[in-house]
């Protein structure tokens, strides 16, 4: 599948990989709402006519690694190595960075490449539709739980609650937090209070309690102000998107005084995936996922956009 309008199935050879790269076939790949930027052009196109897909559960077929061996593909797809980025262990950061579904192929297809010291070792006892969305929207989760700064037992409020938001969530709890989740979709709510989160009210709705730390995973500007303003004194917000609409004036008094700090999330580093998936190694997770047929993808994309998905969209071939 390529980004057209929306999308438009294509026929393509079966990719070729480079010296240092594996060829997967495809058995499961989630439907990120970055996925979705770049096909409405959110995004800046990268490669015209990319495939479109970065949480792939695939069996390598050729390459470096063992034949058969069940290897996930995510969003950073390769850096230079070399640069102050990298060599600070920040190679989120690099200038250089490559990712795919954006600079190369990605997983709405039946087969996909990814460099082998890029792909991911993978949890066992998840089904190939529970690991895909671990492979963004669980890494970048946890990611922005770690730039959020939430203490032990703290008070976590999470703006939205999709794919990455409901396993975040479930990281939160796991380390002993209070979560209160804020977002519009009434089915996301009551999945929210199911998996042990203290409060669900609406996106612009006040949390219960003051908050130690927020996570924004609505790509909604506006509520930096009320996320901002529901945080306790030295609390931080992190915006876990990788686009985020215009953020409304802020008034200083009301949404930062007090030490309280605001912190972007950009992509995630080798070392986040492997903390996050060994976490879901020793913590079984539930991921709930509303399943596509690949040449469905146009449709998971639309649902997505109306906040028609309870969870994760997954495609399988």
């Amino acid at each position: 599948m390529r980004p057209g309008p929306p999308l438009t199935p294509s026929e393509e050879p079966v990719p070729e990989p480079g010296p240092e790269e594996v060829l997967v076939r495809v058995r499961a790949c989630g439907v990120c709402r970055t996925d979705l930027h770049v096909a409405e052009g959110d995004l800046p196109v990268h490669r015209p006519g990319v495939v479109p897909g970065h949480e792939v559960v695939g069996e390598v077929v050729a390459g470096p690694l063992p034949a058969g061996t069940l290897v996930g593909v995510a969003w950073l797809r390769g850096t230079c190595g070399t640069c102050r980025y990298c060599v600070r262990g920040a190679e989120n950061l690099c200038p250089a960075s490559v990712y795919t579904g954006w600079d190369a192929d990605g997983g709405y297809a039946e087969y996909a490449t990814v460099p082998a010291a890029f792909a991911h070792v993978l949890p066992d006892g998840y089904r190939d539709v529970e690991l895909a969305p671990l492979l963004c929207a669980g890494i970048i989760g946890y990611r922005a739980l770690r730039r959020a700064e939430l203490p032990p037992g703290g008070r976590l409020g999470i703006y939205g609650f999709g794919a990455s938001a409901h396993l975040a969530a479930q990281v939160a709890l796991a380390r002993g937090a209070v979560v209160h989740v804020l977002t519009r979709s009434a089915a996301a709510r009551e999945l929210a209070l199911s998996l042990g989160a203290a409060s669900a009210g609406g996106a612009f709705d006040r949390p219960p309690e003051p908050l130690d730390a927020a996570v924004l995973f609505a790509p909604v500007g506006e509520l930096v102000l009320p996320a901002l303003e529901a945080l306790d004194r030295g609390g931080t917000l992190a915006i876990a998107g990788i686009h985020l609409s215009d953020v409304p004036v802020l008034d200083y008094q009301r949404h930062l005084f007090y030490e309280k700090q605001v912190r972007s999330v950009t992509a995630n580093t080798r070392a986040d995936a492997r903390e996050f998936l060994a976490f879901a190694g020793e913590h079984r997770l539930t991921v709930t996922t509303t399943e596509y047929p690949l040449d469905r993808a146009d449709v998971a994309l639309a649902d997505l956009a109306a906040d028609r998905v309870n969870g994760a969209a997954v495609l399988v071939p």
